[in-house]
């Protein structure tokens, strides 16, 4: 069995990625910085889940800080197969407020985690990415040769900016890269900014349920599970590989309210807004890339997924009820 360093350990990827990883019998060393880019207690709930198993260790660290490079150092035992770097700061829209953040946290984070590989010789480095780089200039379903060059926000920037330090790590230092582009991740404890969790929760809640544009636009959609086990998959030596993970399942906006309406047993009491400039009209991508090389194969479909979904929320309703959905 190996040993693994996990950054964003408390994030709702990785958290799930700590537990399969666990369940395998790694050793698995966990960092995060516990933020409040969203409730904390998402971040309890999930940490929570982990501390006191057997083989998890846990500090609550920021990636971002340059003096984390020896830290780490200090408390990793001598031999740590590679690192998995999933902290960051997520969210299209949040980040036209505070780009500055972003670029500590995805870019400077980042950086500092490949300078750990490095300095200390530790072969594989897996870099959590997303699918909005692609932006708005390429057809769905998106493939990883497509033009990534024009981002729409500041997080696509950043997350497009560890890519190329990645790269460049890769060129002169020999580092084993895997480059994982999310596509629109769901399942239990996600983010509160997430669409499905939020739609859950106002359908739920009799909440207005705020849809920006007519509802027609879609998104490939994949669970929770399956994103993880695909993380772990990209442990793999490949030499420097970017990999579409995700985004299997394509939907409409509409066609999920109406999933979760069947579910919730309630209608949604929809509102129109204006379509946000941030976002794109489709987002869904060509998986074949990681069929090819990681061998993954998503398990768990949309119908079972988003029935999970609604089961975890209303198990949990008392305090997940009380989250912010901005």
């Amino acid at each position: 069995m190996s040993a693994y360093l996990l950054t964003g350990v408390a994030g709702f990827i990785g958290s799930r990625v700590a537990e399969f990883l666990l369940q395998d019998g790694h050793e698995v060393y966990g960092v995060d910085n516990l933020n409040h880019a969203y409730d904390i207690r998402l971040k309890d709930y999930r940490l929570g889940k982990l501390l006191g198993r057997e083989g998890f260790h846990f500090q609550q660290w920021d990636i971002s800080e340059k003096a984390i490079i020896e830290d780490l150092h200090g408390w990793l035992p001598a031999e740590i197969a590679g690192v998995i770097n999933l902290a960051a700061w997520a969210g299209t829209r949040r980040s036209l407020s505070n780009p500055w953040i972003y670029i500590e946290t995805n870019m400077t984070g980042a950086l500092n985690m490949m300078e750990l590989c490095r300095l200390h010789n530790i072969p594989k480095f897996v870099e959590a990415s997303s699918s909005s780089v692609y932006g708005n200039l390429n057809t769905p379903p998106y493939s990883e040769t497509d033009e990534t060059d024009h981002p729409l926000q500041p997080y696509a920037a950043t997350k497009k900016g560890a890519e190329a330090l990645a790269y460049a790590y890769h060129h002169l230092y020999g580092l084993d890269v895997t480059i994982l582009r999310y596509f629109t991740v769901y399942g239990p404890a996600g983010r509160p900014q997430m669409v499905m969790f939020r739609f859950c929760k106002w359908i739920a809640e009799n909440q207005p349920v705020v849809v920006n544009g007519d509802g027609e636009q879609s998104r490939g959609f994949t669970y929770l599970d399956d994103i993880a086990r695909g993380t772990i998959l990209a442990l793999k030596p490949v030499g420097y590989e970017v990999i579409n993970l995700g985004g299997h399942e394509v939907i409409t906006i509409n066609e999920m309210i109406k999933m979760l309406e069947d579910r919730i047993g309630k209608p949604a009491q929809i509102v129109q807004a204006d379509f946000h400039p941030a976002d794109v009209t489709s987002n869904h991508a060509d998986v074949s890339r990681a069929r090819e090389v990681l061998g993954w194969e998503p398990q768990v479909s949309l119908e079972e997924g988003i029935t999970r979904l609604v089961d975890w929320y209303m198990q949990e309703r008392d305090w997940a009820s009380q989250i912010e959905t901005p």
